[in-house]
């Protein structure tokens, strides 16, 4: 009998759409709990089960760099739409501080144990898309652009992601930089 019996196996398929569906959830669930929130429960806002969060990262720290560099390749992709400019990356950055705030835990977790040579990658690829996307003859570099990224980060804070954008805006303006729409950036994954 054709047909009949157990589906074909989509083993690659599903497992990079389960990885994508953990990298989401864990972005969001950390930015409402932290990143000290239960693991179980960005598994089941993911919709999978915690097994299958252990098979894709090894532990919670794992979790939240696989997001910070979901966050870095979207800014760089930004960097690379035709009519990509500083502020319309900024926007995307922008749009990143105030989903991911808990990953500043991360960093603070990786500095204390010694252990960041990963962020000063990541932040090495931030510097240079912010490189790139500055015009001849700029007032700031990409150093100072780097800078006024960490002192916006410091001032997103608030309950929700709308007030966490206000307050980064506010925080820009002060600074006398533009800032492009806040918006993630699709990215492809093989499904």
């Amino acid at each position: 009998m054709k047909g009949a019996g157990r589906p074909a196996n989509q083993g690659r398929r599903v497992a990079a759409r389960n990885r994508a569906a953990l990298i989401a959830a864990a972005r969001e669930v950390f930015a409402e709990q932290g990143l000290d929130a239960p693991l179980s429960a960005v598994a089941r806002r993911a919709g999978v089960g915690q097994g299958s969060l252990y098979r894709h990262f090894a532990d919670r720290i794992a979790l939240a760099s696989a997001v910070l560099d979901e966050n870095v390749q979207q800014i760089e992709l930004a960097a690379d739409e035709p009519e990509a400019d500083l502020a319309s990356v900024l926007g995307v950055v922008t749009w990143h501080l105030t989903r991911s705030t808990a990953f500043v835990d991360l960093l603070r977790i990786r500095g204390a144990r010694g252990d960041g040579e990963q962020a000063r990658a990541l932040a090495g690829r931030v510097h240079g898309v912010l490189s790139r996307c500055l015009p001849a003859g700029h007032r700031l570099s990409a150093d100072d652009v780097m800078l006024a990224v960490a002192m916006v980060s410091g001032a997103v804070t608030g309950p929700t992601p709308e007030e966490r954008e206000r307050r980064a805006l506010a925080a820009w303006s002060l600074l006398g930089i533009e800032v492009g729409p806040l918006r993630p950036v699709e990215t492809d994954v093989d499904v």
